[in-house]
């Protein structure tokens, strides 16, 4: 399911829908003709590496600054074609890449995919991770991050199941949170053990992911294994110097909007902000931090970093040199994403599997 698909949420028309996509990709077109006069190849790598970060920043710039300015059904409407051709594309595209398979499940009245590796990929599939997908708490679907879900499955042997959470400005906080929580403690209910379960998401995703941890802890539900964050939203503020600074070199638009997912509610808020929230190793978990040394988010990430590490609480942070926002999804090959999933692979061994070799999990007392 997408936003698109829920009885709740308004659509254009047809006709104004294939208007906006003319305009979509019209508006990429001009975009990607400016890339020669912005000189592609100065970068942090080699020629290759940075024309090809130039092409993706101009791009994902191009169609986000293009999206923003959208009426909410027409937006809605692009988001529903995108998504339906991610359904052609993306099953038989890891299916063969990564040897993931992608099957369709409502988990405590969520909908949502299963990526599960190959059997035989791994001796034993020891750990379960609950992916909540970015897009600023207002756009993209699970489909769209089955690539990148997909090679962690390949890599880790973990299952993971993105839900496919109710966003805003339709559905505004504490949707997303309330949402995220039927599916953990559905999980927990299914028999999947919180010491097994892990719980990840990028940019908005990822400010999601913390903010379920400390609705967890206020319910008083068992606290997952691990938190992998990717380029998370979790100061919605944005008054750190970054936010300017880098906002040239980063993917995001200049103005990131908070405001259709806050509706009235504070943005430092500890509920929405987690960098602001009395953090503590009693209740919150070992956390896998990675982000761009160019993005906008970088310093509300490393004030978190900092947080985490006053508040004794485990934490393995990766900030990659000259990168933008969530670059391992948008440009995997990368040396610098290829350590992510490696060092992720081993955050993931230490909190899960390793666990499981010691006889930890119920079914190996």
């Amino acid at each position: 399911m997408v936003m698109a698909d829920r009885p709740e949420v308004q659509t254009a028309t047809p006709a104004v829908a294939a208007l906006t996509m003319v305009g979509l990709g019209q508006n990429l077109l001009t975009g990607l003709a400016r890339i020669p006069f912005v000189q592609p190849w100065r970068g942090p790598g080699n020629i290759i590496d940075n024309l090809g970060q130039s092409v993706t920043r101009q791009t994902i710039r191009s169609f986000m600054g293009y999206s923003l300015g959208l009426p909410i059904e027409e937006f809605r409407s692009m988001e529903q074609v995108i998504d339906g051709l991610c359904r052609v594309v993306m099953p038989p595209f890891v299916k063969q890449l990564d040897g993931v398979t992608i099957t369709k499940e409502e988990i405590g009245g969520v909908p949502g995919l299963w990526c599960r590796p190959k059997p035989g990929t791994h001796d034993r599939v020891y750990g379960t991770i609950l992916y909540l997908h970015g897009g600023g708490y207002i756009g993209t679907s699970p489909m769209m991050y089955a690539a990148f879900a997909s090679a962690i499955a390949k890599q880790t042997g973990c299952h993971i199941f993105i839900a496919d959470y109710r966003m805003a400005p339709e559905f505004p906080f504490p949707a997303g949170v309330l949402d995220a929580a039927s599916v953990y403690e559905a999980l927990l209910e299914q028999g999947v053990e919180a010491e097994n379960l892990i719980v990840a998401g990028d940019s908005g995703g990822g400010g999601l992911a913390a903010s379920l941890v400390s609705h967890l802890h206020a319910s008083g539900v068992d606290m997952p294994a691990a938190l992998l964050l990717f380029s998370p939203e979790t100061d919605l503020e944005l008054d750190q110097p970054s936010v300017s600074d880098n906002a040239r070199f980063d993917i995001l638009p200049w103005n990131v909007p908070t405001s259709p997912y806050l509706q009235g509610i504070a943005p430092g808020d500890p509920l929405v902000s987690t960098v602001n929230a009395a953090l503590s190793p009693d209740w919150f978990p070992p956390t896998f931090v990675t982000s761009g040394g160019k993005e906008m988010f970088r310093d509300g990430i490393r004030e978190l970093v900092e947080n985490l590490r006053a508040a004794q609480i485990e934490v393995h942070a990766i900030e990659a040199r000259g990168m933008f926002h969530v670059f391992p999804i948008l440009m995997p090959w990368l040396d610098a994403s290829r350590q992510v999933f490696a060092e992720l692979d081993e955050f993931v061994d230490d909190h899960v599997r390793s666990r499981a070799h010691l006889g930890l999990f119920g079914d190996e007392k």
